[in-house]
C-alpha cells in the first residue's frame, strides 16, 4: 500500500478554521477582482487546490501560518496566487467578515497564559 492511501486527512479545528478563512478570502478575491457571483474557474482551483494542501498539512492541528511553515508544500504558482488573493482579500475580511478577522490575528504565547490574580 503506498503511504498516501495510508496517510490520514487533516479536519480538525485548526484545519477546517484554516480552510473556511481562505475560502472566504477567495471568495472576497474573485468577487472584487472578477466580478463573478460563482468563484471563476481559476479561483475555484485555487480553493480546491488550498483546502487539498491543508488537508495533507504534514503538521496537523499544530501548524502553524503557512507563510512561517519550513515546508512550502505549494508550488510556486499556486504559492503567488494565494499571497496575492492574501494581500488584496486581508483588508476586505474587517469589512466582509469582522468576527473572523479579529480570531485569524495570532496571539502571542505569553498573552494566551491565563491572568494570575
Amino acid at each position: 500500500m503506498s503511504s498516501a492511501a495510508n496517510q490520514q486527512l487533516n479536519d480538525g479545528p485548526t484545519i477546517r478554521k484554516e480552510k473556511r478563512i481562505a475560502s472566504k478570502m477567495i471568495r472576497i478575491y474573485c468577487k472584487k477582482k472578477h466580478h463573478e457571483k460563482e468563484l471563476c474557474g481559476e479561483c475555484q482551483s485555487l480553493n480546491e487546490y488550498v483546502i487539498k494542501r491543508l488537508s495533507h498539512c504534514k503538521f496537523g492541528e499544530e501548524k502553524t501560518a503557512c507563510a512561517k511553515c519550513p515546508i512550502h508544500c505549494y508550488s510556486p504558482v499556486y504559492r503567488q496566487k494565494i499571497k496575492g488573493v492574501m494581500r488584496f482579500s486581508g483588508p476586505w475580511m474587517l469589512l466582509y467578515h469582522p468576527l473572523e478577522s479579529i480570531r485569524h490575528i495570532p496571539i502571542p504565547e505569553k498573552l494566551k497564559r491565563p491572568l494570575s490574580r
